[in-house]
């Protein structure tokens, strides 16, 4: 009988360990087009053809649709098919911003072939009032769903605060 007492927690602690390991969010309104232009500010660039990439430095504002992303560094790198933006790192301070949501992290990895972004170190997301802490959010913009791993604190503003 001790033996099951000691599984049925050991189980229990399984599965409360794993609530805390991932919480699962809408988004709502982001969602990106990754055929649509792209936009990106800098105060300097420098390219690399041999690798097929690009380095923002500076103050570097990405812009794609309605999606923002604002980093001190972000290398750019490119399909070596069509020549297209496959993929950017963002790097130092990093801010997702939409029109009903921003996220900050340290670093951030926007897969444009896939249409995810992954936002991870000291991830803070705000949603009106509310806001959600987490070591990594992944983010599919297509749909607008996201996952934050890591320990998650939550803070939920109700009614008028």
């Amino acid at each position: 009988m001790t033996i099951f007492k000691t599984a049925l927690f050991c189980a229990a602690l399984i599965c409360a360990t794993t609530a805390f390991a991932q919480t699962d969010i809408n988004l709502g309104a982001i969602s990106a087009d990754p055929n649509a232009p792209v936009e990106i500010t800098a105060d300097s660039l420098s390219i690399d053809q041999a690798t097929g990439t690009a380095i923002f430095i500076g103050n570097v504002v990405f812009g794609q649709g309605d999606l923002r992303l604002n980093a001190a560094r972000v290398q750019v790198i490119y399909s070596d098919a069509s020549g297209d933006i496959s993929r950017l790192s963002a790097s130092g301070g990093v801010t997702f911003v939409t029109a009903t949501e921003a996220a900050e992290a340290l670093t951030a990895d926007y897969n444009l072939d896939t249409g995810t972004l992954e936002l991870a170190g000291d991830v803070l997301l705000t949603q009106g009032a509310s806001a959600i802490s987490s070591d990594t959010m992944r983010v599919n913009l297509s749909d607008g769903s996201a996952q934050m791993y890591g320990r998650v604190r939550t803070i939920f503003n109700q009614g008028n605060n």
